[in-house]
């Protein structure tokens, strides 16, 4: 186990810039960072002495231009020049802005948004990105006179005319933008103080690991793949090793590859991701991967299923993936990122809950009862950092096993949304209000403590009620998703819309682009290596299984065309943007001649068998 020391500077660095000066001296050619080109090639290496000098000439050029205290965008594709940048907004006293950069035209509002929040002046890029951002900047009132700088342009030498920047650690380093799943993104101002008390957290779980290797495919522009696969790994001294997102999708077996070929001792990833390379990856590639070195994976940004943690540590035990080793974690960016976990090390065992109880807002474990779900807790929270369950109406805080909105309180949580002083009133200054105890950040997040561990159970705001009962959308979604191999994973949302003075559960749900309608001539089906599908039957299907699992009728059930689903950029489902597209009759539909708008849902209701 490593001492304290090896993860807390000596120095007691209160900032970002002075920990990474510290690390620069301690370790000065040890690597820190490495990029595989395709996920597969090495690009580049960054050591602590490389990243420092050229977050010094980044944060010097960024000086001379004013940037001091001031938001600055990055808009850069992943890889050592967007770690770079982060650290030369850092060392120059700037706001780090992370955004996803424009791919198409239908990403620039949120982009616009983001650039009328902050009224940045600034952005840094690649020399490669420069003329691709102008040209969408171009499109945009607010972007026709911005700077922009290449940081791939600066030289080394320019790190000369640095000079220590006036920060402390109440100075906010980044503007955390929400992903925007359940509203309008906004700026967490998190700050110095903020982002190295959570990765001390996290670095505090990872104490009994001697060598700090990290694997990540996450965006950088996420809060996820930012503080825990880049920040993390930096402020513990490790080593990173970075692909894009785009390298993971296209072929998931690369980030198990790299884990084996690095061996990697600790890696980051959404739920999904492990699903994903159940599906993906052969027999005669698990054959290939060693992951015995694997100590720590955490998992988070979405609720975490036991079955698929039951699926990944079966399908790639033979290769050395331990048991054990899952560590599933909740936070969010208002609270920096990680605010629980499990312990690394200890097996993941989910708690049974009676179904009907937890729908009537309780947690009641019967292992017996015919209808019981099973939930991922997280047993671990930091002394200093409190969580409790609160009626979110009556700021009554809750008895143990009631269901209610997670607060939370300590040093990990942020400062606030920027330039938004109601919405940060609201969501950060909460108060008990038997006992006036604050202020506690409200997550929006339902869950329960159950024999002192946190229980998270979805979104306040995602919640389905129906006749007085509550349904969680991700419960009936899995359902929906096992219903037929068509269906494509992570692309069904479920929702409520209110119709007749009462309330109708809606189904939407992507179709796999190999299946077409039955109707469609069967030799264009074969030529075309096409799977025929009969979409009124799987509708019937969806609408039986979710009555015989929910006791709940389907009103509508839409099929859609692969992507019409709308995500955020960290690949969160909208369900309220999709509602707001259903009741628009804005719909991508599989079979074109479906009506895919919600009128009149009162007589779209279909009996359903019992």
């Amino acid at each position: 186990m490593r001492s304290l020391s090896t993860f807390r500077s000596p120095v007691s660095a209160t900032t970002l810039v002075e920990l990474l000066r510290w690390r620069a001296m301690q370790q000065a050619d040890q690597p820190v960072y490495t990029f595989l080109r395709h996920g597969e090639v090495p690009e580049g290496n960054l050591t602590y002495s490389q990243l420092e000098r050229r977050a010094l000439a980044i944060g010097a050029w960024l000086q001379k231009r004013g940037m001091a205290s001031q938001p600055v965008l990055l808009l850069l594709p992943p890889g050592l020049e967007y770690v770079t940048a982060f650290f030369g907004c850092t060392a120059a006293g700037a706001i780090a802005v992370p955004i996803y950069p424009p791919t198409s035209a239908r990403t620039l509002p949120r982009l616009q948004a983001i650039l009328t929040d902050t009224q940045a002046q600034c952005i840094l890029t690649t020399a490669e990105m420069l003329p691709t951002l102008q040209q969408y900047f171009g499109q945009m009132p607010e972007g026709r006179e911005k700077e922009f700088i290449a940081v791939d342009a600066i030289p080394d030498e320019v790190a000369g005319s640095w000079s220590e920047p006036e920060v402390s650690g109440k100075t906010v380093a980044l503007l955390q933008y929400t992903s925007g799943s359940i509203g309008t993104p906004k700026g967490v101002m998190v700050t110095h103080s903020n982002l190295l008390h959570n990765t001390s957290f996290i670095a505090y779980q990872f104490r009994f690991i001697e060598r700090i290797r990290v694997v990540s495919w996450l965006p950088p522009y996420h809060d996820m793949g930012l503080i825990g696969g880049i920040i993390y790994p930096m402020t513990d001294g490790g080593h990173v090793i970075l692909m894009s997102p785009m390298a993971f999708l296209q072929r998931p077996f690369r980030w198990l590859q790299a884990l084996s070929q690095f061996q990697a001792t600790i890696s980051v990833t959404p739920n999904f991701a492990f699903d994903l390379c159940c599906r993906k990856i052969s027999p005669t590639q698990v054959a290939q991967l060693d992951l015995s070195h694997c100590q720590a994976m955490i998992t988070g940004s979405e609720l975490v299923r036991p079955e698929t943690i039951q699926r990944f540590e079966e399908q790639f035990g033979p290769c050395g993936f331990k048991r054990g080793v899952f560590m599933p974690s909740y936070g969010l960016a208002e609270s920096t990122l990680m605010t629980a976990s499990n312990r690394p090390g200890e097996p993941t065992v989910p708690l049974v809950v009676s179904k009907q109880k937890l729908q009537q807002g309780r947690a009641c474990c019967d292992i017996l009862e015919e209808k019981a779900t099973n939930i991922i807790g997280y047993n671990y929270c930091r002394p200093d950092q409190r969580i409790v369950i609160v009626h979110p109406e009556t700021h009554r805080q809750c008895a143990p096993g009631e269901m209610g909105e997670i607060w939370t309180a300590g040093p990990s949580v942020a400062q606030g949304y920027w330039q938004k002083p109601k919405e940060s009133q609201e969501t950060f200054h909460a108060y008990l209000a038997e006992s006036n105890e604050g202020p506690f950040l409200r997550t929006g997040d339902l869950g329960f403590l159950y024999d002192t561990v946190l229980y998270v159970t979805g979104r306040l705001k995602d919640v389905i009620i129906i006749r007085g009962t509550n349904y969680y959308p991700q419960d009936i979604e899995t359902t929906v998703e096992q219903c037929d191999p068509a269906i494509r994973p992570g692309c069904s949302v479920a929702f409520s819309v209110e119709e007749g003075g009462q309330e109708h559960l809606v189904i939407l749900t992507e179709i796999d682009p190999h299946y077409r309608p039955s109707a469609q001539p069967s030799e264009t089906s074969e030529q075309m290596n096409w799977k025929v599908l009969d979409g009124e039957k799987l509708i019937r299907t969806i609408q039986q299984t979710i009555s015989e699992q929910h006791d709940l009728r389907a009103a509508r059930v839409v099929l859609l065309k692969a992507g019409s689903v709308l995500k955020t950029s960290s690949g969160k489902l909208r369900r309220q943007a999709c509602r707001t597209a259903f009741l628009a009759g804005d719909l991508k539909l599989w079979n074109e001649e479906a009506d895919g708008t919600a009128e009149s849902l009162s007589t779209l209701v279909q009996p359903v068998a019992r």
